[in-house]
């Protein structure tokens, strides 16, 4: 479903949809077209789409007008190696995009490493994520 968020005489549309996995077949349970449905109509749209390869496979394609998708689900891999100009994780090898921010053409893609694991509990050299995004009017 869709929301949207005001401020002031400011509107934008908050967009989330249920999982859709595009790797490891991931169960493809959010229905986007369903979801955006009535969201048209805002300048500025905000998806939350759990998997990140979901932004590849559907959103650039078929909403050109989605500013910025919000995904995490990789975990960054919990294992990797961050320094400045060098980046690297085995999560790299089944995502395209798999930690922090990307970007094509207008749209927007910010995946959080978040602060859970899977499996193994704990990370080596990919730390946990809380992410902080200010929105402003420019």
């Amino acid at each position: 479903e869709h929301i949207p968020l005001t401020r002031g005489d400011s509107e934008i549309a908050l967009i989330g949809i249920e999982n859709w996995g595009g790797n490891f077949h991931f169960a493809r349970y959010g229905n986007l077209k369903k979801a955006y449905t009535g969201a048209e109509k805002y300048a500025v749209k905000l998806l939350l789409s759990h998997d990140p390869s979901h932004w590849d496979i559907q959103v650039k394609e078929d909403y050109k007008d989605i500013d910025v998708t919000f995904s995490g689900h990789t975990h960054g891999g919990q294992f990797g190696i961050e320094i400045p100009g060098f980046r690297w994780s085995p999560s790299q090898y089944a995502y395209k995009q798999w930690a922090g921010l990307y970007n094509q053409q207008n749209q927007y893609l910010y995946v959080n490493r978040g602060i859970g694991f899977l499996g193994y509990p704990g990370r080596v050299g990919i730390s946990p994520e809380i992410t902080v995004m200010e929105l402003y009017n420019s």
